[in-house]
């Protein structure tokens, strides 16, 4: 068992309102090298924004992790830089937007991570323009890293057709995705930001939701979260996606856990700890 003491997770104590309205994490908690180290069980840390960290048992993946050099401003201090990751497994991209595949993040990551994966479209632009180790899968596609498995889930997040800016090609359902990871010990779901989808209501029930709760279209909508949360009343769910981007107007980044979990089922399942604290299963 783990030796590390749990970290506080209740929206009441880890959830504050700035001068602007936004809901924001009271504090970073800085990640250190031992976060990456092996360790007997699984821990997953939230890096802010739509970023986290998974360590299970010494394997170490970073999901669309945004350390530096995102092109909006924040209200937050990432808990950890690029140049101070000793070293990881791999890294895991959801889709192409600059909220989730942070380039600057992800070259000066190269040093310590041997491998990338995301969905074809976005692994062939890792590749092409960044010069990274990337490998393209296709939704269903199932891969290993260490003891963890993962599957790539459906999202539907095709938001730059309806761009004049992004209209350089047609954006397609599989450029976008979840993951699902086995871990020895337990299952965790990324949904990944999406619409909500009637499969998406349909897994397997996880030990652990990585919830991104955005009340816009082109993500789950507040209700869809709830809807989705209660379909799997069992599942702990770790709010993402909130309380990091200094943009009280724009609706993608503003959840508030503490109203999530006045409306779900159970809402001791709603976790919001500090970026950089990390959760255990």
């Amino acid at each position: 068992m783990s030796n590390r003491t749990a970290p506080a997770v209740d929206p009441a104590q880890t959830v504050a309102t700035n001068a602007r309205g936004q809901a924001v994490p009271v504090g970073t908690a800085p990640i250190t090298a031992d976060a990456f180290a092996p360790r007997d069980d699984t821990a997953v840390t939230w890096l802010g924004g739509a970023g986290l960290l998974i360590n299970a048992r010494g394997t170490r993946l970073m999901i669309d992790p945004v350390l530096e050099g995102f092109d909006m401003p924040v209200v937050f201090e990432a808990p950890i830089a690029p140049a101070d990751v000793p070293a990881l497994d791999a890294v895991l991209i959801t889709h192409i937007d600059n909220d989730h595949f942070s380039r600057t993040t992800c070259r000066d990551l190269a040093g310590a991570c041997p491998s990338y994966h995301a969905p074809r479209y976005v692994a062939e632009v890792a590749r092409d323009k960044e010069h990274l180790p990337a490998i393209g899968h296709a939704i269903g596609d199932t891969f290993a890293v260490g003891c963890v498995t993962a599957r790539l889930t459906p999202a539907w997040h095709t938001w730059q057709n309806d761009s004049k800016k992004w209209g350089y090609r047609v954006w397609q359902r599989e450029d976008y995705c979840g993951y699902w990871f086995d871990t020895p010990d337990g299952t965790i779901w990324l949904p990944g930001d999406s619409k909500l989808l009637p499969e998406q209501l349909e897994m397997p029930e996880p030990d652990l939701i990585l919830l991104d709760f955005s009340d816009n279209e082109w993500h789950i909508t507040f209700e869809g979260a709830v809807r989705l949360a209660n379909a799997y009343p069992h599942a702990r769910l770790l709010c993402i996606h909130w309380g990091t981007v200094d943009a009280p107007d724009w609706s993608t980044f503003n959840g508030d856990p503490r109203v999530l979990a006045d409306h779900v089922d159970r809402p001791e399942r709603v976790l919001a700890p500090l970026p950089g604290a990390a959760v255990t299963l």
